[in-house]
């Protein structure tokens, strides 16, 4: 009998130190990385809106690469219309993503953004994104979701080439899916 008891300890012990792990990597870790992002000017995360004139810089221009990677089980098929476009600093351009839910229910999706490299992201700012709110798509749906955005004129002269990726995370297991409206 003592067995039994010394087992379901355990068990009970082993059942707590999960619960306290989840606990830690969903309300504790997120914060945390967030603030060491910040502190090291690390994970490439994009400026804010755009403060500065909208004068454009014709003697120049800057690859844009668009990069739509998918996180473990997200289904959805994405990516952007193209592959990359040349812009002049300080001129607005736009470029569509399309998302496909291929699965028999509905889902809900979140993306997030990266620039790189870092020293680039501050000088990058989108003026409207698809990764400012969570996208729904019903089975079988496909929608254009569009990012407007300004690379900045204070761009340093030696970043000729910037990546703007965005990871596309399943999250209809933290909310019931809301119907979009028309």
């Amino acid at each position: 009998m003592s067995e039994v008891i010394a087992t379901r300890r355990l068990v009970t012990r082993l059942l707590i130190v999960v619960v306290v792990m989840f606990c830690f990597g969903v309300f504790v870790l997120p914060p945390f990385y967030d603030a060491m992002c910040r502190v090291f000017g690390i994970n490439g995360k994009t400026a804010g809106p755009y403060q500065g004139e909208q004068m454009v810089d014709e003697q120049r221009q800057v690859r844009v690469q668009f990069l739509a990677t998918n996180a473990a089980g997200m289904v959805w098929e994405f990516g952007p219309q193209a592959d990359e476009i040349l812009v002049h600093p300080g001129e607005a351009r736009d470029m569509l993503f399309v998302a496909y839910n291929p699965s028999d229910q509905p889902m809900s999706a979140q993306a997030i953004p990266s620039v790189s490299p870092s020293k680039a992201a501050a000088f990058f700012h989108k003026t409207e994104c698809f990764c400012f709110t969570q996208q729904v798509l019903q089975p079988g749906e496909r929608i254009e979701m569009p990012v407007r955005f300004i690379v900045d004129r204070d761009l340093p002269k030696d970043v000729k080439h910037l990546t703007l990726g965005y990871t596309l995370f399943d999250i209809t297991a933290r909310k019931p899916p809301v119907a979009q409206a028309p």
